[in-house]
């Protein structure tokens, strides 16, 4: 088992007309050889937009593009017919395919923050966007499967891999199901994550990469 610390104090951060892209992978002018990618995983961006700031109709392909919103609320656009304003408690999901476009805008008053995770998929699909509100089943306080490749999931992933979300209330705890590699990141809050009876501290915007561990609990 082998475990990495990765503090969101030490990501880089990239700039922009009302845009703070905090990234936990290489991404465009951030460039780390020995950090491009963990598995299928290439890019988890932390963005904040603010009112009336967004990302103009872009292309991307060959990924499958995760949303999940913090705070506030993200208009999503795309070539393939897909729209969508993904708030929190809810998820995204865009398959690219051989290319797509796509815009992303603050649609909120205030500021909006989201998570996205960038995945690189098992084969081409044509491009296509999906949401759902999985708000009700996080109420349980347990790792929820809310997009996945490989087990049932409100959202399909072309891609064998899942994203759990929990929201855990002060002093609860969970078990993540077990898994070759698993990337835990605090999107907001703090939690003690235990790793085959090892400690680790996170605080908001931290992360762990885990390879092998047998138990992790959160």
């Amino acid at each position: 088992m082998t475990s990495e610390l990765r503090r969101g104090a030490d990501r880089p951060e990239s700039h922009a007309d009302g845009i703070v892209s905090r990234h936990s992978f290489s991404f465009g002018p951030h460039y780390d050889p020995m950090n491009t990618r963990f598995g299928a995983l290439v890019t988890h961006n932390d963005d904040v937009l603010a009112p009336g700031a967004g990302f103009p109709e872009h292309p991307h392909r060959d990924l499958e593009i995760v949303t999940w919103v913090v705070a506030g609320a993200l208009q999503h656009a795309d070539s393939s017919g897909g729209q969508a304003t993904v708030r929190p408690g809810m998820v995204g999901r865009l398959s690219t395919g051989a290319g797509v476009r796509h815009s992303e805008t603050n649609a909120s008053s205030g500021e909006t923050r989201y998570v996205q995770m960038w995945v690189l998929p098992d084969a081409e699909w044509p491009p296509s966007y999906e949401t759902a509100d999985v708000s009700a089943a996080l109420d349980s306080g347990a790792f929820v499967a809310v997009v996945s490749g490989n087990q049932p999931a409100p959202v399909t992933l072309r891609c064998h891999a899942t994203l759990f979300v929990a929201r855990l209330p002060t002093g609860a705890s969970a078990t993540l199901p077990a898994s070759a590699l698993l990337h835990l990141y605090v999107a907001r809050g703090s939690a003690t994550v235990i790793v085959d009876h090892e400690q680790v501290q996170l605080l908001s915007e931290d992360a762990v990469r885990i390879t092998g561990a047998s138990d992790v609990r959160v």
